[in-house]
Order: structure tokens, then sequence, then C-alpha cells
């Protein structure tokens, strides 16, 4: 797939890829690193995969450990969405916010509090792997399930995936955060796949690097591969609402379309935790 690379964005000359479709895009994603200071890399494979899949995929890096917890950085990949977008046949009027580990919990953030992003909110967001329970930073603020009590935010669709076999971040995290959501009347789906905290993204840790890399077989080829369903679900969801504003086809169905897969567990599966 075409990829324009090492794009800067914002005033502090971060880089950032954009992974682009064969075809126009029939959805647009904004996606989140976790806690590592510049991974985009990472995330690369799974980008790919969602643009072979129709999707424009916009993967910035970002720096958690700046002063702000990387507030600005992500700000600014934001307004690099919105102003850009457009030109390579997306629209981040309906796009979908997507974040993995830390990212995950920046992405429930953006959605439930967007008053310090000028009032944008995504069409839809994709929760992968994150902590949604606990904070033990105070500059990321409260925790999503805290947010989720006091925000005064519509509803809007939320897509969650996590690895039963996460030993970084507890699978319980997710499990119990879509049980709030769905408390509290949030369309949300959530799917388990047999994977680690990496491979839910198409990736894998490596001792050697210190850091995780892509990966394209096994476990983590086949759990990222039940991320970009969910991305392109969350895509065609968030589309069909801004369009008609008209109750939407069944995901699962739209999903298969394009996937020849079917629904994956969602809400309520009996998937087993490994931990």
């Amino acid at each position: 797939m075409p990829v324009v690379s090492g794009l800067r964005y914002g005033s502090g000359g971060k880089l950032l890829d954009v992974h682009m479709p064969e075809d126009e895009p029939a959805g647009t994603v904004l996606l989140w690193h976790g806690r590592g200071p510049q991974e985009r890399d990472v995330l690369g494979a799974l980008a790919e995969e969602a643009a072979a899949q129709g999707l424009l995929v916009v993967v910035p890096d970002w720096r958690s450990d700046a002063e702000d917890g990387g507030w600005a950085h992500l700000r600014d990949s934001v307004e690099f969405l919105r102003r850009r977008a457009a030109g390579w046949g997306g629209n981040a009027g309906r796009a979908v916010l997507a974040g993995w580990s830390l990212g995950a919990r920046a992405a429930l953030a953006t959605v439930l509090r967007p008053a310090a992003w000028d009032g944008w909110r995504p069409a839809a967001v994709v929760g992968i792997a994150g902590n949604y329970l606990s904070s033990n930073d105070p500059r990321m603020g409260p925790p999503a399930c805290e947010d989720l009590l006091v925000t005064e935010e519509p509803a809007l669709p939320v897509q969650l995936v996590h690895g039963s076999a996460d030993s970084v971040v507890d699978v319980r995290c997710s499990r119990e955060f879509a049980a709030a959501l769905e408390k509290h009347d949030w369309p949300v789906v959530y799917t388990e796949t047999p994977t680690d905290h990496a491979g839910v993204v198409m990736a894998e840790y490596a001792p050697e690097l210190r850091r995780c890399r892509p990966a394209v077989a096994g476990h983590a080829h086949e759990g990222g591969m039940v991320t970009v369903r969910a991305l392109v679900d969350a895509a065609v969801t968030a589309d069909a609402a801004a369009a008609t504003a008209q109750p939407t086809a069944d995901p699962a169905s739209a999903l298969g379309s394009r996937l020849g897969s079917s629904a994956v567990p969602v809400l309520g599966s009996d998937s087993a935790s490994a931990r």
C-alpha cells in the first residue's frame, strides 16, 4: 500500500506516516501508539493491513515522557488530521480515533472530555489493550472509568480489543470497562483474541531492542487482524451514522463483506484470560 513517511507535524516537529489505500478511502483513522516514545514504526504492519482493507491511516510519533504527558503532540496530530486528511481523500469529520496501550487511554479521554480539543470528537473510537481502570500518572488525568461517570458528552460507538494473554495490561481492564460502557448506554463491542500485548497490534517484543517491532506471523498476525477488523467495523459504522443519522447495518455483516470473516466475540464472551 502507498505510504507517505516522515511528514513533520505540529510545532514540535514530530514525524508521522500516512498509510493510503489503493482506491478512495472507505474510512479515516488516527492511530496513536503507546507509552514508548517515537514508536509509530511499531504500528506499521497494522496500519498497512488496515490500508489494504480500504482505510486511510495516520500514525504519528508522540512522547508520553514530555512535560505535559504528550498531550501537545496528540493535539497537534488531531489538528494535522483536520487540516490534511481531505488531501488524501479522508474525512476528519467522520474519523475513527484509535489508540494502543497508553494511546488507548488517551483516545478515550479525548472522547469523554473533549473540551481540551476545541470540541472536536471522532465519530468512533477503538481502544486496543488499554488500562481504563486506574491511573498512576496525573498528567494523563483520571482513568476512563472515572471520566465515564461524569461526562456529559453524547455516546458514540466504541470498539475495545484486548489480548487474552496480555501480561502488561490485564485483560480485565477492557472487560470491566466494556461492561461499564454498556451500563451507561454507550454502544460498545468488546473483542478478545488469543495473543499478548504486542500481538494485538501485529507486533512483538524484541528483548535485544528493549522495544516492540512489527510482526506478521503466528498469533501476532492473527491478533492484529482482529484489530484490523475492529478498525474497519468502526469506520463503516461511523461513516454510515454520520452520513444518514439512521441505524446502521449490523457491523459484523459489513465487516464480513470486506474481510470474509465471521463476527468476533463481543461483550459476554467466555474467552478465558491467560492470567
